[in-house]
């Protein structure tokens, strides 16, 4: 079900409502004055006005979009915000994804997904700014376009991990072919995410966030029939096998996953484990604290001259 949408794009036009919808999206408090603000002032700018709603116009145009549609690792874009407007500017894709509200749950109600799903999956947008916030110490979103594929209908959060319908990349194919399971490039898949502030990442939760995911998908998409599922995190780096026991709730994930770009020269990736773990990418590693055995990990590997890796893995469904 994609194509034109069943609801029109809207922002309330008082403070008020607009700080209830901020609430459900469990936006901190601590930003919800920024955005009000920035509401009134693109209510009093047309020339702001229209950007904001070409941006909101592109993200909805695009709802349904996912399975075969985007390859795994590809992520959707808002068009290009104006970077003229002060300290509010950190907000306007807040604004965005916020008009596109009804028209997204118009979407989530026509493939039948249930509200507590859908509502859980869209307040990953508070989480974001909470992440940004607690990586920066300001509001804003560190990465604006990663809340497009829940306002695109393309992302679900279901238990401890969220799902993005996505297509196979012609690397991973070809190393799930190489194991004996039919696949082609652009097949549906499941792609995996972690979010952050959710807690241990426990292997029950993890088979439950998986036990549901099947259900899910094959209810409200039957079309799409995803038999992979893939990770593409730092989680995944095989040099974690040096510093945590096999029985880590880490390594117990990393084992679920097969190799998807075998023999290709690793990505090197320093700065999602340290964002990750102690809050800021930008961190001197040098004064990483040593609380934690993977705290002694990430930060005993790159004080000692080497570097973490992206890892890429998949596994049957």
């Amino acid at each position: 079900m994609t194509g034109k949408p069943t609801a029109e794009p809207a922002v309330p036009e008082t403070d008020e409502d607009l700080a209830d919808l901020l609430l459900d999206l469990t936006v901190p408090h601590e930003d919800i004055a920024g955005i009000l603000a920035l509401r009134r002032r693109i209510a009093a700018d047309r020339a702001l006005r229209a950007t904001a709603d070409d941006a909101v116009a592109v993200l909805v145009a695009g709802m349904g979009a996912g399975g075969s549609g985007r390859t795994e690792g590809e992520r959707p874009h808002l068009p290009a915000l104006p970077e003229d407007i002060g300290a509010l500017e950190p907000y306007l894709p807040v604004y965005v994804y916020v008009a596109a509200l009804p028209v997204v749950r118009a979407y989530h109600r026509e493939r039948g997904v249930p509200e507590d799903i859908g509502r859980r999956t869209l307040a990953d947008l508070g989480r974001q700014l909470a992440v940004h916030r607690r990586r920066h110490g300001t509001g804003g979103l560190a990465h604006p376009g990663w809340p497009a594929l829940h306002f695109r209908g393309e992302l679900y959060q279901l238990g401890r991990l969220q799902f993005e319908r996505a297509g196979l990349g012609a690397r991973t194919a070809a190393a799930v072919s190489a194991a004996g399971v039919a696949a082609s490039a652009g097949d549906s898949c499941l792609s995996l995410h972690i979010p952050d502030f959710l807690g241990p990442l426990a292997p029950g939760a993890v088979d439950r966030s998986l036990a549901r995911a099947k259900a899910f998908f094959a209810r409200h998409f039957p079309e799409e029939r995803a038999t992979v599922a893939t990770c593409h995190s730092w989680l995944l780096d095989p040099q974690l096998a040096a510093y945590l026991p096999p029985g880590s709730n880490i390594m117990r994930f990393q084992s679920r996953f097969a190799p998807a770009r075998p023999g290709e020269a690793p990505e090197t990736e320093d700065r999602d484990p340290v964002g990750f773990v102690f809050g800021d990418p930008r961190l001197d590693h040098d004064r990483l604290p040593r609380r934690t055995t993977l705290e002694r990990a990430i930060g005993d590997h790159l004080r000692a001259g080497r570097h973490w890796h992206a890892g890429h893995g998949w596994f049957a469904l």
